[in-house]
């Protein structure tokens, strides 16, 4: 019966723990992010520098320089016993020293003294003459610089060639590489986008097992892209997708391609390609993929062809390689609209998955997944955090929890509570709280019936949000004031009576100031300039004007996961502009006057509340229904 092999002590095992510490973490032999020792020429140089030096100082015999006269006494006293002389110094060795110890060694300048030789005759003392040869010197002086510059040469060479920032590797690939033990994502890491994660799943499937697929005549598909707002977790799928599948990573940006010089993004696509071809099977990701490949002939200043020819060699290395090779593209971006054709056609990027923006549920399982590492407090539930975080994404979310947490630490506290959360929300939404910005009497009570007129409307109309809280209290760079509305679910659609409520909504605070101080402040800025945006949609993009039909007068190609836009040359006559101003005008002005008589028949709870805030500064949204009764 053959021996059992024995188990390790514990003892053995705190050795070995020891020694790992010592030389850091060695990973396993064949693993793509093991270690490599580089022998340098400098690591070299210093040894032998340190080797010379302990042999100087600590391994060589001690040799005393002594005065050319008191050489000369100790000859004619007979306490030489032997010389070497060379052309430029005397050595030797004594019988004894002063002191009568051991013999040690001296050495002197020698000096132009003629009778030295005769001197050292008539006492007997053994002499031999060293004759210098200068050749290697002479040598050394020549070989020496030339060594110096050779090497000096080859590391500026080196560097130039092999560096990432070199300028002769320009043409190489700036993607970095992910072993598969150095991704450190899997799918537990991604919540609350489960459509999209289903969707990758396959992905997976097909680079683990993909005879599953081909055996039934079926073709892996080349590229994924993964389309989204930002913040909406693109990145961290892909390299889920990769953690999964237990294959390299290749990361790599669109921008990364782009180079001063001609040719160099396409050799740095064909570098790209020819590296994953070698670590096949694996993924490459190209993340801002519009950065890249924008549309060709989009600009009116002309293409850059720089920028196309890149694009075009990405299109060929797309189109060229084998799909069994195992070579999986995944792309991201937010500008879908913005991409050529060509590369969304099949056979190029073959799916194209959707993260939207998560729902109430989502949220929740984001902030699960946040919170792992994080002490929660008693009170804390995430639920309503979820709630009060309508639109927020995946980063938004993580952002919440570690403004939370850092919150909680900066009052001492030992968890993360509900009041730590709700002020990270105020914070991300509205701004540093600014408790220290002066503000006079007047300007105090126009913000507080200011914010008291959207609150109060607010809670007057059937399809408006509830509010979550009024405050008075300054924050971010502008806002004196705010009141936050908490909605009860996610809306995809809005009706014309509730966009005409939320009209209603953002001109409350401008018509309370008019009801009760006979004047308008410029504190409705932002008010008016959102309101004006939904009136404007209402009538050119939603054909929501009995006047002028069911007719769309916007067609900009607006971008579909970015809030910004450009405004480009209008498609229609001067008179249908006219017709189009005359019709928002009117929205406006009905708004204004439904919104004035809700808060004249309202004018005491106008008070009463407007009175309660420049006590208190804030009201929560319980003890706003108590006080109004409603």
């Amino acid at each position: 019966m053959a021996k059992k092999p024995s188990r390790p002590s514990s003892e053995d095992k705190n050795i070995f723990e020891k020694l790992r510490s010592s030389f850091g973490d060695i990973p396993p032999k064949g693993d793509p992010g093991r270690r490599k020792f580089h022998f340098s020429f400098w690591y070299f140089l210093m040894a032998l520098l340190a080797l010379s030096l302990i042999h100087d100082y600590f391994m060589a015999r001690q040799v005393n320089t002594i005065p050319y006269s008191e050489f000369k006494r100790y000859v004619v006293e007979g306490k030489v016993q032997k010389l070497s002389i060379k052309p430029q110094q005397i050595t030797g060795t004594l019988t004894q020293d002063d002191k009568g110890g051991n013999n040690r060694q001296f050495v002197t300048v020698r000096v132009d003294d003629p009778g030295l030789v005769k001197l050292l005759d008539e006492k007997q003392i053994d002499y031999t003459g060293h004759y210098e040869s200068k050749w290697l010197a002479s040598l050394l002086a020549w070989i020496l610089p030339l060594a110096f510059f050779i090497i000096v040469w080859r590391f500026v060479l080196g560097r130039m060639a092999g560096g990432p920032q070199g300028v002769l590797s320009v043409g190489k690939s700036r993607a970095k590489i992910y072993a598969e033990r150095e991704v450190g994502v899997t799918f537990n890491d991604v919540a609350g986008i489960d459509e999209a994660r289903q969707e990758l799943e396959e992905i997976v499937e097909f680079l683990k097992t993909p005879e599953k697929f081909t055996r039934l005549g079926g073709k892996i598909p080349k590229g994924v892209l993964l389309v989204g707002a930002p913040g909406t977790g693109k990145t961290l799928l892909a390299k889920a997708v990769a953690g999964e599948s237990g294959v390299p990573f290749f990361s790599i940006s669109g921008s990364d391609f782009v180079e001063m010089f001609v040719g160099v993004g396409a050799a740095r696509v064909r570098d790209l390609f020819a590296q994953a071809k070698e670590h096949a099977p694996c993924i490459i990701f190209v993340d801002e993929l519009d950065a890249l490949g924008k549309a060709r002939g989009m600009s009116p200043m002309g293409g850059h062809d720089e920028r196309e020819q890149t694009l075009n060699q990405l299109l060929v290395e797309m189109d060229g390689f084998d799909a069994t090779v195992g070579v999986i593209i995944m792309a991201a971006t937010n500008r879908p609209e913005i991409l050529d054709p060509a590369l969304l056609r099949a056979g190029r990027f073959d799916r194209n998955v959707a993260i939207d923006r998560p729902d109430v549920r989502g949220r929740e399982a984001i902030l699960q997944v946040h919170v792992k590492g994080v002490k929660l407090g008693s009170d804390a539930d995430l639920a309503k955090v979820a709630a009060l975080t309508p639109g927020f994404v995946g980063a938004d979310l993580a952002n919440l929890i570690n403004e939370a947490a850092l919150l909680s630490a900066r009052r001492d506290k030992e968890s993360v509570g509900m009041a730590e959360f709700q002020e990270a929300i105020d914070r991300i939404i509205g701004g540093l709280e600014k408790k220290n910005r002066m503000m006079n009497e007047k300007e105090k009570r126009i913000v507080a019936f200011h914010e008291s007129g959207h609150a109060l409307v607010a809670m007057s109309l059937p399809t408006a949000d509830p509010v979550n809280k009024v405050s008075i209290i300054p924050r971010g760079i502008a806002a004196l004031g705010y009141t936050q509305q908490l909605p009860i679910e996610d809306r995809y659609l809005m009706t014309r009576e509730e966009l005409l409520d939320r009209l209603c909504v953002l001109l409350g605070g401008r018509v309370a100031e008019e009801i009760v101080f006979k004047d308008i402040s410029t504190g409705a800025q932002n008010d008016l300039h959102r309101a004006t945006d939904i009136a404007r949609s209402m009538v050119t993009e939603y054909g929501m004007s009995e006047k002028l039909g069911l007719v769309t007068y916007a067609k900009e190609r607006r971008p579909l996961f970015l809030e910004t836009g450009f405004s480009p040359a209008k498609e229609y006559s001067d008179e249908t502009a006219k017709e189009i101003d005359a019709e928002v005008s009117r929205l406006m002005s009905e708004t204004h006057d439904r919104v004035k008589k809700i808060l004249t028949d309202k004018r005491q709870q106008l008070e009463i509340l407007s009175q309660t805030l420049l006590e208190k500064e804030t009201i929560l949204g319980d003890e706003l229904k108590k006080l109004l009764e409603l």
